[in-house]
């Protein structure tokens, strides 16, 4: 079976065909860094890091850009008000981010551009823009002239008249339509600002990914993700500004949005205040747990956050980890049919193949689960439990499962320490000094570390 993804342009599954044999350019929306980041954004995080992990388990070699909007209205206001400058404000936020990312097992970008970093990129294509008359600029600013794309609209479905007539536009008198929007601010009083052919002003919000994806990835893209939310406007203008600069369509392949994470019905909001941080995750060591919940749902369906869900998913995850462990063993274990993991593998990949059905790539992981546990210790099913326990391997790792218990903020900046002791008991063991070999092991219990030793060598938990 070939693999196949929705298009939200198309509002279809498509066969997925890339610009370049073997390579996928993707671009990734990512975070505005001035605030800690909650588990809306984890959930986006979590399902273009499974999207990734399977294209590349697929064979092909995954150019990864993730921005970040390092200047907007949001940061220079928070800066203000704790006094700070907003290049600091920025840098110790982006900082947490990818320390949470990677608690979250999230495979890192291979470039992450910020918009500030980006201004000659940026300058150039509104000047662009403005030469083909698709831009103008007034008393500082610069403003895209919307009905200048004739295909504006085709992404979120909507007509000019339908957004003229229902959307809340800002009124400005010096704008030529009411629905144009600004590539370039101003500078005013105390903001921070880039001096350009238009004056000292600053980059607007959606033209920094236009300049991005055409400097980081070659104008244009197999794969442009985000949140639904970024459909309109985000989306729509950056299409509008990339295909008329470009000259050519689609500026994507394929526009791939996941659902939205909501709590009590209601869509995680920090203006609203009903957010769940992802250092919350963290502290309580869930984030095993939380990618599991985020993949028994389709990724283009809206998920309601719950503590019961969440506790729900981290028992699943507890299955997982007793089936990947190797010293289990089943009460009256059965035997295991050796063609279930051949089985299993192909319900997965019949599963992911089809626009990344993650619900039904979990059921293959879970059924595999459960005839593991079963057959656990079951003495004629040695070869089989260790392809089965291989296979489940691939499976957890291609959607970025860990099967190790999971660690607190504490226990993983220990572990590197505790992995010395573990080499320093190894070495005294080799001498037969087995008393001190012993006193780490008890003192290391005392500190709730468990540790087992194997035919391959020992290891440890954190209990």
């Amino acid at each position: 079976m070939s693999l196949t993804v929705y298009n939200t342009q198309s509002r279809a599954l498509e066969p997925f065909e890339t610009i370049e044999p073997g390579v996928v350019r993707m671009y990734v929306c990512g975070v505005t860094p001035y605030s800690s980041s909650h588990v809306g954004h984890a959930m986006s995080a979590i399902i273009f890091d499974v999207i990734k992990r399977y294209l590349t388990y697929r064979g092909y070699r995954v150019r990864h850009v993730t921005n970040f909007t390092d200047i907007d209205d949001k940061i220079i206001t928070r800066a203000n008000r704790e006094g700070i400058n907003p290049t600091q404000l920025v840098e110790t936020t982006i900082e947490q981010w990818h320390d949470e990312m990677d608690a979250l097992n999230i495979l890192r970008a291979d470039v992450y551009p910020r918009a500030t970093m980006e201004i000659d990129q940026i300058i150039e294509m509104i000047q662009g823009l403005i030469e083909d008359r698709h831009a103008y600029q007034v008393e500082g600013d610069v403003y895209y002239r919307v009905r200048s794309f004739d295909g504006y609209g085709k992404l979120s479905r909507r007509s000019l008249d339908d957004l003229l007539s229902g959307a809340r536009i800002e009124i400005d008198e010096r704008k030529d339509d009411p629905l144009d929007f600004a590539l370039w601010k101003a500078a005013k009083p105390g903001e921070p600002w880039w001096e350009s052919p238009w004056g000292r002003g600053r980059p607007g919000w959606h033209i920094e990914c236009s300049a991005m994806c055409s400097h980081h990835l070659d104008g244009v893209v197999d794969i442009h993700g985000g949140g639904a939310d970024l459909i309109f406007p985000h989306h729509e203008n950056e299409i509008a500004q990339s295909e008329a600069y470009l000259g050519q369509e689609p500026f994507a392949r394929y526009w791939v949005h996941n659902g939205l994470l909501q709590l009590s019905g209601e869509k995680m909001s920090k203006s609203i205040g009903n957010l769940v941080s992802i250092g919350e995750l963290i502290e309580r060591n869930r984030t095993g747990a939380f990618r599991v919940y985020v993949l028994q749902s389709h990724y283009r369906a809206p998920l309601t956050f719950t503590d019961e869900g969440l506790e729900a998913a981290q028992r699943g995850l507890e299955r997982i980890q007793t089936a990947m462990d190797a010293s289990h063993v089943a009460t009256s274990a059965v035997a295991l049919d050796p063609s279930l993991a051949r089985a299993a593998m192909e319900s997965f990949e019949a599963a992911m193949d089809n626009d990344f059905d993650t619900p039904g790539a979990m059921a293959a992981i879970f059924g595999l689960v459960r005839a593991l546990n079963r057959s656990a210790g079951h003495e004629g099913s040695t070869e089989a439990l260790s392809t089965a326990r291989q296979t489940l391997g691939v499976m957890l790792e291609t959607l970025g499962i860990d099967s190790s218990p999971e660690l607190s903020r504490a226990g993983r900046e220990a572990a590197p320490f505790i992995d010395l002791l573990m080499q320093v008991r190894e070495s005294l063991r080799s001498a037969k000094q087995w008393q001190l070999a012993d006193q780490i092991r008890d003192e290391l219990s005392k500190q709730g570390i468990t540790i087992a030793d194997g035919p391959d060598g020992a290891t440890w938990r954190a209990e």
